[in-house]
């Protein structure tokens, strides 16, 4: 194997605090709700500049990522963290696009937004789990690609909310 096949140090980084986030997400249900969203506002940061830092290769990528997280899954580990957080679960948002057409505030939900990354980063680590590092390359690139089009902006909305529950600020 060439040193051209191998995964970068910041690749391997992305992988680890993947991980790292996936296993924060599955056990919400075991720790309270400050402990959870000390572990999430140091994570996301983590993530967003490891992920926008991902090399992208020149040209389309084959390949995709398969949907590994089932439904029931995804809604059980939303509601945990609905119920771990309680009425702090509800935030504005303000950067949806609709929102300049609106009268009305449009709300969006902490848990859903983190499960949201957690289904992106759980379909990717299944993908790569197993898989040949030519596999795993490409589903880097396929999901620093989904990153800049797709779970960029939760993720620095959701910390967004986040800071706010961990400072109480209203």
């Amino acid at each position: 194997m060439t040193d051209n096949n191998r995964l970068s140090p910041n690749s391997l980084a992305f992988i680890a605090l993947s991980n790292e986030y996936c296993e924060a997400i599955e056990n919400a249900r075991e720790t309270t709700a400050d402990d959870f969203v000390n572990s999430m506002i140091r994570l996301l940061p983590r993530l967003y500049i490891s992920a926008s830092d991902l090399k992208q290769p020149f040209g389309a990528v084959d390949g995709y990522i398969d949907d590994s997280l089932d439904e029931d899954s995804y809604d059980s580990l939303r509601r945990t963290i609905e119920m771990l957080l309680g009425e702090d679960d509800a935030y504005l948002e303000v950067f949806e696009e609709d929102m300049k057409y609106s009268d009305t505030p449009i709300a969006a939900s902490v848990a859903e937004d983190l499960c949201d990354i957690f289904q992106v980063l759980y379909n990717f680590l299944e993908t790569a789990k197993d898989s040949t590092e030519e596999t795993v390359a490409d589903a880097l690139a396929l999901i620093s690609e989904d990153f800049g089009q797709y779970w960029s902006r939760p993720l620095c909305n959701v910390l967004r909310a986040l800071n706010r529950i961990k400072y109480k600020q209203d």
